[in-house]
């Protein structure tokens, strides 16, 4: 199965030694899922070695189109700037740390019927430290007990989006919350949704700020504003 047309992003932050494979794999996949298609990298102020990375890459990929944010606005930053640009029938991302194989967007695409607007991956198998690991559970457990939450498991950033949905809802969040404020809005929308578990590759290179618990707390915090902000 072929989509009509298809956007895909990366949200980059410090990812200098994952972002080549993961716009080479980008671009197999879209070439194996669209005839129309884009691919677009979100720099969200990285460092010298990420923005030297994507120079070359622009030179290797001249259809390659990057976007870049001079300071870091945060998570939620990148995503609102890559949903902004994208222009096709279908928006895919997946983060920019090679925690995820872009090549599996051909498992959401085969999956997709008539009647699906999201197609949400899942993790077969959390490929992170012991304390990633129950925080995630901890996190997801407290959202699910929020909300009534379409998917299982919402911090898998790895999602296949009706752009027709996406232009209908106002994101807010800079932060790691908007993964939630994405669900929560499209859900509101009548999005249907749609699960299929992908890999999940143990971080290589950098640290993830999300899980820890700082962060986790702050999230939580801005989290529970969805229960009563409709907009």
């Amino acid at each position: 199965m072929k989509l009509k047309s298809l956007s895909i992003f990366f949200p980059c932050y410090n990812d200098d030694r994952t972002i080549e494979s993961l716009v080479r794999r980008g671009y197999k996949a879209a070439k194996r899922s669209s005839w129309d298609f884009e691919l677009i990298v979100v720099d969200d102020g990285s460092n010298p070695n990420t923005k030297t990375k994507l120079k070359i890459l622009k030179k290797n990929y001249p259809s390659l189109i990057i976007i870049t944010h001079k300071v870091n606005k945060g998570y939620g930053a990148a995503l609102k700037s890559g949903f902004d640009i994208s222009s096709k029938q279908w928006v895919f991302y997946t983060d920019g740390d090679g925690q995820y194989d872009p090549s599996e967007l051909v498992k959401l695409i085969a999956k997709l019927k008539e009647d699906v607007d999201v197609v949400n991956g899942y993790k077969l198998s959390r490929k992170d430290n012991m304390l990633r690991i129950i925080s995630g559970l901890i996190y997801n457990k407290i959202l699910h007990t929020i909300y009534n939450l379409p998917i299982s498991d919402i911090d898998c950033d790895f999602r296949l989006i009706r752009r027709e949905l996406l232009k209908k809802i106002n994101l807010k969040s800079s932060s790691g919350t908007i993964c939630l404020e994405l669900v929560v809005k499209l859900k509101r929308q009548g999005a249907r949704f749609l699960e299929v578990g992908v890999n999940h590759y143990p971080r290589l290179y950098g640290n993830s700020q999300f899980f820890r618990l700082p962060s986790l707390i702050k999230t939580l915090a801005e989290s529970l504003k969805f229960v009563i902000d409709r907009n």
